[in-house]
């Protein structure tokens, strides 16, 4: 039976097994794949009547449906036939030629303009034959690198859109956030750093947080992904932040609230006993803000609450999202995050009750703000506090087992994933603003940290007839991120290059960003803090034959080699532009890096002879940026990258992933070769992980995204989950992210991530 289709002008064509061959072998092309195989069920999607379009996508997932771990590159194909289809559907909307590059990046330029598609930075910025010239950088062939997920994501989320149609590619897009990226560097040789930080972007090398990926050629767009800020114990400042928290998730970002601050339950309100209501109805009021203010329409915000161990209010905090218990005691929507001293987990070990005191009483009778303290300074206010309620002498206090409150935290973890653990001596040795402020807690995915304060509220004032309230002397963390593709890049030859171009890159974005609050901007000039991480290690280490297991010593040397790459990168910037605003006094002014003097990298280093350079260099230049690694959880843009997210090992070598359009069989990219070097981490020992998570930590200044996963098929007791915190927090694991289990069933709970971070 003759079968016709139904073109895009209503004109039937008889159909042509031929033209779909071609199209196959075009596709498969490089691939050990049968480029016939796709057609060996044609009967079943090929109906007479339907339109080209329809028969194109059935095509195209029927080639998506063939991905195995044999034959795991029918993805790849599906890819290029998704892009395919893209570049059919552009050139259409511009009215273009079929069969010639629908690339014209010039014309394309003043549509995407004209039209407010794009700001008018580039056209301001550079000259017409600069243009011209950056247009010559464009190669079409890396549209077709993606597969199919990573094609998928890229066009739903990424691309621009005019109306409800995509009218932006792939290769616009890298080459405008290219040229916006160096728009500030030396005329003579910007256009050469635009075409390296194209290549790296479009090859990828490097890979962009989403709010620069997303927003950075936009008008008005936020480029930082991750912010923390602070509530002062006052009506006025809690509205504060609640504000700053909806500005910033306006604009796209993930915020970290730390709250222990403000007041406990039952404490005095104007000498009133029993007037405060604690933190929980201010945190269900900044869970409404994250679910009213979304994330630029592409989910809810996504704010973390942070609050200290010590707080008296800790234990209905552990509580927030399980299902058991007083449902106006929850807040579902939120991520919480205990801040632990080093002192708890000392008492932890040694069986001992750990005190929970209201921070308004501390702050009233003893002069001491409790969360601005950490280490010695806190032990010792802690011991006071300790001894002195031992005697009844305080208002608001409880005594309960350290082991016990432990033991819930562990519990709200098997059962919600949270809260997140921050230790917050270990945040603060390591921090090389220690002159300048304390960490208080930690981003929405963890990695991301660095001083942060309130804002001192003024009362409000008259001026100009208008009722004034102002804010100052508060800080607001921000940090811009990229990730380090480590599954596309030869180690030896590309590392040192793509960390350069990250790293300025980065300092770049902090220049021309728009923070959307005030004490972010002020943060920005003081820190200049940055976060350059990696993912696809589990790839890297398949391809040079290396077990996760057993890759202790090879992720150091990695990890290494970039922290000497990164730093060194900062520091030739701050040769030719500066050093940041808080430079003196801060731990690199005293020739310490990464929390250690010289001596140490002589005792623990086989690149000393990098590290005295480094040092060296230091001392005459100082160096651009505060912080300058941090390894977030990329889940999303590790598909666009085409490799396993961040560091941490695959959770399978093959999964499906189920939308309401369909399923999207996936696998990581050298499976067929490298199966048995693909651990998965269901499989692995959590204590395993942390090591190698120790190893990295070394060489990061802030932090990385753990996530933690018990499979319960696996006889995992309580036992192992204690031991696994009590090991990250001995080797100096500044954080511990998302805690996942794997049913009996195998099931597992799911994960919701902050998109800028995830990105």
């Amino acid at each position: 039976m003759a079968v016709s289709l139904i073109k895009r002008n209503g004109a039937r064509q008889e159909f042509s097994v031929f033209k779909v061959k071609r199209l196959l072998n075009e596709v498969c092309k490089g691939y050990p794949l049968n480029a016939a195989k796709p057609l060996d069920n044609l009967d079943e999607y090929l109906k007479d009547g339907m339109t080209t379009t329809d028969f194109f996508t059935a095509l195209m997932m029927n080639v998506l449906s063939l991905t195995s771990i044999e034959e795991p590159e029918w993805k790849n194909a599906a890819g290029r036939m998704k892009m395919l289809a893209l570049h059919k559907t552009v050139t259409l909307e511009r009215g273009g030629n079929k069969g010639k590059s629908p690339y014209d990046y010039v014309k394309f330029l003043e549509f995407a303009e004209k039209n407010g598609i794009y700001s008018e930075v580039i056209s301001q910025k550079y000259t017409k034959a600069e243009i011209e010239q950056a247009a010559g950088f464009i190669n079409p062939e890396f549209d077709f690198v993606y597969d199919y997920a990573g094609a998928n994501l890229l066009q739903k989320r990424y691309l621009c859109e005019f109306g409800d149609k995509i009218v932006e590619l792939p290769q616009e897009m890298f080459l405008s956030i290219a040229l916006l990226i160096e728009q500030s560097e030396d005329k003579k040789t910007r256009l050469d750093k635009v075409k390296d930080t194209y290549e790296k972007l479009a090859n990828r090398k490097i890979s962009l947080g989403t709010p620069l990926l997303m927003n950075l050629r936009r008008p008005n767009g936020n480029l930082s992904s991750c912010f923390i800020t602070a509530m002062d114990d006052t009506r006025e400042s809690i509205f504060y932040v609640i504000d700053q928290v909806s500005s910033i998730s306006k604009f796209g970002g993930g915020v970290g609230v730390n709250i222990s601050r403000v007041r406990a339950k039952g404490s005095r309100i104007k000498g009133i006993k029993n007037s405060s209501g604690g933190v929980i109805p201010w945190i269900r009021i900044l869970n409404d803000t994250a679910v009213a203010v979304n994330q630029q329409g592409k989910r809810k915000g996504a704010v973390t609450v942070s609050l200290d161990m010590w707080h008296l209010d800790i234990e209905d905090f552990l509580e927030l999202r399980t299902e058991n218990g007083d449902q106006r005691m929850k807040a579902y929507d939120l991520f919480p995050q205990v801040v632990v001293p080093d002192l708890f987990m000392k008492k932890v070990e040694a069986g001992e009750d750990w005190l929970m005191v209201d921070p308004h009483e501390v702050r009233t009778k003893y002069n001491i703000e409790l969360a601005n303290l950490w280490g010695k300074e806190f032990e010792d206010a802690y011991n006071q506090l300790y001894f002195d309620a031992s005697f009844g002498r305080l208002e608001l206090y409880k005594f309960y087992p350290a082991k016990e409150l432990l033991k819930k935290i562990m519990r709200s973890q098997v059962e919600t994933g949270m809260p997140y653990i921050a230790f917050k001596d270990t945040l603060n040795r390591y921090n090389p603003n220690k002159h300048d402020g304390v960490i208080v807690g930690t981003n929405l995915c963890t990695e991301s940290h660095s001083n942060v304060r309130p804002s001192v509220i003024a009362d409000d004032e008259l001026v100009d007839g208008k009722v004034v309230r102002s804010a100052s002397g508060g800080l607001v963390h921000v940090c811009n991120l990229v990730s380090i593709n480590l599954a596309n890049i030869d180690i030896d030859r590309e590392l040192e290059g793509v960390c350069e171009t990250s790293v300025r890159l980065l300092d770049n974005a902090i220049d021309f960003t728009k923070v959307p609050v005030l004490e972010g901007q002020e943060h920005n000039k003081r820190y200049r803090t940055i976060g350059v991480g990696a993912m696809g290690l589990a790839d890297l280490l398949a391809r040079e034959n290396v077990p996760y297991t057993s890759s202790a010593d090879y992720v150091d040397e990695v990890f290494e080699k970039m922290a000497i790459y990164n730093i060194s990168a900062s520091i030739k910037l701050a040769k030719e532009r500066g050093v940041f605003g808080a430079y003196e006094g801060s731990d690199w002014s005293k020739g310490v890096i990464l929390g250690h003097g010289e001596l140490w990298f002589e005792q623990n280093s086989k690149h000393f002879d990098k590290w005295r350079q480094i040092f060296a260099e230091l001392k005459q230049y100082g160096i651009r940026n505060s912080q300058i690694a941090a390894i977030a959880p990329n889940t999303s843009s590790s598909l666009i990258q085409g490799c396993s997210a961040s560091v941490l090992p695959v959770y399978s070598k093959f999964f499906v992933e189920t939308h309401g359009k369909g399923s999207i069989p996936n696998c990581p990219p050298f499976i067929r070769d490298k199966f048995w070097f693909y651990q998965e981490n269901r499989s692995i020992s959590q204590k395993t992980v942390v090591e190698i998570m120790s190893r990295i930590n070394k060489w990061i200044d802030t932090g990385i995204s753990i996530e933690l996963m018990y499979n319960l098929n696996r006889n995992i007791r309580a036992a192992d989950i204690y031991e696994t915190i009590m090991t990250a927090w001995k080797k100096d694991i500044k954080t511990l992210y998302y805690t996942r289990t794997i049913q009996k069933d195998g099931s597992s709970l799911e994960k919701s991530e902050c998109v800028s971070c995830a990105g």
